[in-house]
């Protein structure tokens, strides 16, 4: 059928123009009439919108403008997100930090001297000030370099795609936290508390609690259930370094490993930037015993359709670690992409993992979520564990919300440069310089004014 016996005649339209559904009325240039009409029917037909014709002023005529509702309501979605990100981040953090620092508060086991990691050779606690310098000094760089090494073998491991040997490596460690720290830390606290328990009771608690800890890391579970067993292992990591590092030590090395953090994560070839942009070339998900997410982790992201600009991608957030390998300090939220299916959009056989098609709104909330490497967590309790070892509150609560302004200033400068960052460096710095000014500065002020009996 001709186009011009699809549309009423001129004389039906008293502007002289096609009014489509949500289209602006086109200006019908002078001209021949039916031409026209078979152009507009044409694009109409092909999903296109009418060009409009040059105004009298010889210009273009500028298309109305769009309601702004729409992107009101996008400012306000990145707010929403933006809010949730940080109570997402801050919720945990806190826990981890509250588990270790109610420990050291209340069991002497991890405050007690009882030796030294291997990696630390050098501990003697009655030497001069420039002595224990040197040796702190000595221990980081002993402990950065295990860190690179393992960072390096892990990354030859993920290339050569040996995905059995990674994971057996990380169950045998979930293995041993799971159980035998776990172990520690129950006997500890109950022994703390002076509460008997016989050892069949002991046996099957912990046999249960490791089983379901294990499926729900390495496999699959709650996901509140995840995260706690996640959060549980960060604590357990921090009491074992409070403990066994020594005291200099511990303060270097933070400092040394937030620089690393810095180098591994923004250099161009740094090994965890090598390691993030394999994973995300394969479209893999990295691995969930060493990253604490806040959706799902183990759902699999389908295809993306190859139309620019469909879809928004979320700014990145910051996910940092340190596990067996060093610390993946990158947060990220960005969903990981498989690559694009060179069909067309419309294209039937192009088909997506059933579970993402029956639930868009999880699918989309596992693109939004936070992913925050547990090496964070577990450096973030073991500064502000270690300032509360040494029983001053003032200094503990310092440091506690040192960490939480540097991750807030995180966020900031994810929002602003919109690129992956590591985690580590800026909390850490505050943290140092805020127990450093509260224990040599404002303690000893507040003390002489409370001693002078001065109130202000």
């Amino acid at each position: 059928m001709d186009a011009r016996e699809q549309l009423p005649p001129m004389s039906a339209y008293p502007d002289g123009a096609f009014h489509g559904p949500g289209q602006e009325p086109p200006v019908l240039p002078p001209g021949n009439p039916a031409a026209t009409i078979d152009d507009i029917s044409v694009q109409i037909r092909e999903g296109q919108r009418p060009a409009s014709t040059p105004g009298p002023d010889g210009q273009p005529r500028q298309p109305r403008r769009r309601n702004s509702s729409t992107s009101v309501e996008e400012e306000e979605e990145v707010l929403k997100y933006g809010a949730e990100h940080v109570i997402m981040l801050f919720v945990p953090v806190t826990i981890c930090m509250a588990i270790v620092v109610a420990t050291i508060s209340s069991v002497t086991f991890y405050t007690r001297r009882d030796g030294y990691l291997v990696y630390t050779p050098f501990h003697d606690d009655q030497a001069d000030a420039g002595t224990k310098v040197w040796q702190s000094l000595a221990n980081a760089f002993i402990v950065l370099g295990i860190v690179v090494v393992m960072t390096i073998l892990l990354i030859v491991l993920y290339k050569c795609r040996c995905y059995k040997i990674i994971h057996g490596w990380l169950i045998a460690t979930s293995l041993i936290l799971l159980f035998l720290f776990s172990y520690i830390f129950f006997g500890e606290v109950l022994t703390a508390y002076n509460i008997p328990l016989d050892y069949i009771t002991v046996a099957f608690f912990m046999w249960n609690f490791g089983v379901v800890g294990m499926v729900c890391i390495h496999w699959k579970g709650p996901l509140l259930l995840q995260q706690a067993y996640l959060i549980l292992i960060s604590a357990l990591m921090a009491l074992t370094f409070i403990k066994y590092l020594p005291d200099w030590t511990t303060w270097v090395l933070l400092a040394v490993l937030s620089v690393w953090d810095l180098v591994a994560v923004l250099c161009p070839k740094g090994p965890l930037r090598i390691l993030v942009e394999t994973a995300e070339e394969r479209g893999d998900t990295l691995f969930p015993a060493l990253i604490y997410s806040s959706t799902v982790m183990y759902q699999v992201v389908g295809t993306v359709d190859g139309q620019e600009g469909s879809n928004s991608t979320p700014p990145s957030s910051p996910m940092g670690g340190q596990g067996p390998h060093g610390p993946p300090d990158q947060w990220e939220t960005s969903p990981r992409r498989r690559p694009v299916n060179p069909r067309p959009p419309g294209d039937p056989n192009q088909r997506r993992p059933a579970a993402n098609a029956a639930n868009p709104r999880q699918e989309d909330q596992e693109e939004r979520g936070v992913k925050l490497g547990l090496g964070d967590f577990i450096f973030y309790s073991v500064l502000v564990g270690k300032a509360s070892s040494y029983g001053d509150w003032n200094t503990t609560i310092a440091c506690f919300v040192a960490i939480l302004i540097g991750l807030c200033f995180t966020l900031m400068l994810l929002a602003i440069f919109k690129k992956a960052l590591p985690a580590l460096p800026i909390s850490i710095c505050f943290g140092i310089i805020f127990y450093f000014a509260t224990s040599q500065l404002m303690t000893p002020f507040c003390e002489a004014l409370a001693s002078n009996q001065v109130f202000i």
